[in-house]
């Protein structure tokens, strides 16, 4: 059976057409044209497009589909950011800057203070911040996330505002959800940020684990 196959940037130019046509068996999946297209492909990573949906090697394919091959955008380089502020958070700000053509899953989890008048959060910052980079850094590589961004407040946190926040992005929204988990959950283990609870009068140092060095 026959198939479209669309091609976008380097994969367009190294085909010398932005269209393809292909013969697979029937019964085909997505990984089957990608090995008929491997001496094109190459080492460059790409996102798969069936019928303008996202999909995966395992995506069952049928005559007359169109199989769009989407490489890494905006230079190939997922995007990383993060901040330790004192300033207020909030999730519209990350899912701007996680935003990407090759995602079709966008995760955000924002940590909120509950149960207290306010948190006081302080931090080493200057070694917070690329420590929490590397954790993004690392959940990209593990999970091959398109973007990912973290933002941690310092100093006083009221009731209900988020004190944390965390958005990934990702072609799948398994990757994604795995990823925002991952993140948040070393953030927490790893990043030397401390946090004051303060209620009914009284304040404690929550007690937490000492970070472990690489």
């Amino acid at each position: 059976m026959q198939l479209t196959v669309r091609l976008f940037a380097q994969l367009r130019e190294r085909a010398g057409a932005a269209e393809l046509s292909i013969d697979v068996p029937e019964g085909a999946r997505v990984r089957d044209a990608l090995e008929q297209l491997d001496t094109l492909v190459g080492d460059l990573p790409v996102v798969m497009a069936v019928n303008r949906e996202y999909a995966d090697g395992d995506a069952p394919l049928e005559a007359g589909d169109e199989l769009a091959l989407i490489p890494p955008v905006s230079g190939g380089e997922a995007s990383v950011w993060t901040r330790v502020t004192k300033d207020a958070l909030g999730a519209d700000a990350l899912v701007a800057r996680v935003r990407d053509p090759g995602a079709g899953a966008v995760v955000t989890f924002q940590g909120v203070t509950r149960n207290v008048d306010r948190l006081e959060y302080e931090a080493y910052a200057e070694m917070a911040e690329p420590r929490i980079e590397a954790i993004l850094r690392d959940a990209i590589e593990r999970h091959g996330l398109c973007a990912a961004a973290a933002e941690h407040r310092i100093g006083t946190v009221p009731l209900s505002e988020p004190s944390v926040v965390v958005a990934v992005s990702a072609p799948h929204r398994g990757e994604a959800f795995a990823a925002a988990r991952e993140v948040i959950d070393r953030i927490k283990a790893e990043a030397p940020i401390w946090k004051k609870e303060v209620a009914d009068g009284g304040e404690r140092w929550v007690e937490g684990t000492a970070p472990a060095p690489d």
